[in-house]
């Protein structure tokens, strides 16, 4: 029996109307630089939005007050805190996943692979912290050293897509895992440096949290709605201690196991099984749906729960919670950008941090470890490729803005560091973008790819 090609209650020409117009949609969002795209689009949009004639409209938008009453109970914010802490929360829980998975069998879970982009991210922290510092190391303006740290993934392997075949698949993986340790390094720099006085007792609440997911663990919990309230006790602890509340994203991100309960195989012995007994059998309405509730419990136990999740949760985190800090923070009023001598610091320290610092220590980094024999390089790749590494790792836009936020408090200063940051994730594309067309060709790509794949399957 084939299934039909529409529902029941579909009519044909509406369903025609509804493919043409999303069809285009679905190929936008299988290109990999979709979703630095999708970025890049908002923050223009922002920009352009915060200096036109409605730019007041803009600024009013994020701080409209949101309130909610319980009772005695008032909970107050501008739209802006829910964007900044509280939607982003997922991001970096999602950030935590991609961590824990990376570290259980991913390329940093072999500490020979896991050395030269761990290195590398070392570098390109280290690298751009100190130049801002010589730049911009005055007393109001020091704060902002964290600002160019941090690479966007998103924009990053963006530009790596546009370059198409020129860039082999060893030198995506090499960036995806220094973006990881990155964004490892970001969250240490913001639990240790921008956060408020820790106080014990939200720390006490925080542990409860934590406490609550590894019971519910070990008494075998699988649903992932049973972990909410659980993490929404760790997010309150977090922020009542005075840390940020998106590390409680990265802590809830981290404790999710990477183990699959069935796996491929198991799952497809259940799905055997379970296709046995409902062509062997006359099964009523109601056993039916008990053996579809059996075959879906099968298909969720298929993947880790850390896996899942970052299926289910990257989609609306590329597409809908980046793009939406983008728009509440890329808007920068440049005509209010007062060119003070802190200010111009600030904004030349962020901008050289990220487009020169940034490659440097990446570059000297993986030159030492090279040299000394520390780590190896990837089967294909060259000299050639760790400069256009360097090159694209200078893209530091949403962790970067979200640094800034925690770095000034100071509009002016804010402002800066914003523009710094934009100018700079420009520049750095364009670097990027330019580096490989000048130092990679196709045909080196193809034989990194082909040496590479002889190298997996003589280690297999």
């Amino acid at each position: 029996m084939s299934i039909d090609h529409k529902p029941p209650e579909a009519w044909g020409p509406f369903l025609r109307l509804a493919h043409f117009a999303t069809r285009p949609l679905e190929r936008f969002l299988q290109v990999q630089a979709a979703s630095g795209i999708a970025l890049l689009a908002v923050a223009a949009c922002a920009l352009v939005w915060a200096n036109s004639p409605w730019a007041d409209s803009y600024f009013s938008l994020w701080h409209t007050p949101i309130r909610l009453e319980i009772g005695q109970l008032r909970f107050e914010h501008p739209l802006e805190w829910f964007v900044n802490d509280g939607l982003m929360v997922v991001f970096f829980f999602v950030v935590g996943l991609e961590i824990r998975r990376e570290l259980s069998h991913g390329e940093l879970s072999e500490l020979k692979r896991a050395l030269l982009p761990a290195g590398a991210a070392l570098g390109g922290m280290l690298a751009p912290a100190l130049l801002y510092l010589a730049l911009a190391g005055g007393s109001a303006t020091r704060a902002g050293w964290g600002v160019p740290t941090a690479t966007d993934i998103a924009f990053a392997v963006g530009v790596l897509a546009l370059l198409g075949k020129r860039v082999p698949p060893a030198l995506r993986v090499l960036l995806l895992a220094l973006a990881v340790i990155d964004d490892l390094g970001a969250i240490v720099v913001i639990g240790l440096f921008y956060s408020a006085g820790i106080q014990g007792d939200g720390l006490a609440v925080a542990f409860v949290g934590v406490l609550g997911i590894l019971v519910l663990q070990r008494f075998g919990v699988r649903h992932k709605a049973a972990y909410v309230a659980v993490g929404l006790v760790v997010w309150g602890g977090i922020a009542v201690a005075g840390v940020h509340p998106t590390i409680a994203g990265v802590i809830v991100g981290l404790l999710t196991p990477v183990r699959a309960w069935l796996g491929p195989g198991g799952f497809l012995v259940s799905l055997q099984r379970e296709i046995e007994t409902l062509s062997s059998a006359s099964l009523t309405s109601h056993e039916f749906a008990g053996r579809l509730r059996q075959l879906d419990a099968a298909r969720r136990e298929a993947l880790s729960p850390a896996e899942s999740l970052i299926e289910l949760l990257h989609p609306w985190v590329a597409f809908g919670i980046m793009p939406i800090f983008a728009l509440a923070n890329a808007g920068v009023r440049l005509g209010g950008v007062e060119l003070t001598p802190d200010s111009t610091r600030i904004t030349f320290g962020v901008f050289a941090g990220l487009v020169f610092g940034k490659p440097l220590g990446v570059l000297v980094v993986c030159w030492l470890m090279l040299k000394l024999r520390v780590a190896s390089l990837p089967v294909g790749l060259n000299t050639r490729h760790l400069v256009v590494l360097g090159s694209v790792a200078g893209i530091g836009f949403t962790m970067a803005l979200f640094v800034a936020r925690l770095a000034f408090t100071d509009a002016l200063h804010l402002a800066a560091a914003k523009v710094g940051v934009l100018a700079a994730t420009a520049a750095a594309a364009v670097a990027g973008l330019s580096m490989g067309r000048l130092l990679l060709s196709q045909s080196q790509a193809d034989a990194a790819a082909t040496a590479d794949e002889a190298e997996r399957s003589t280690t297999h």
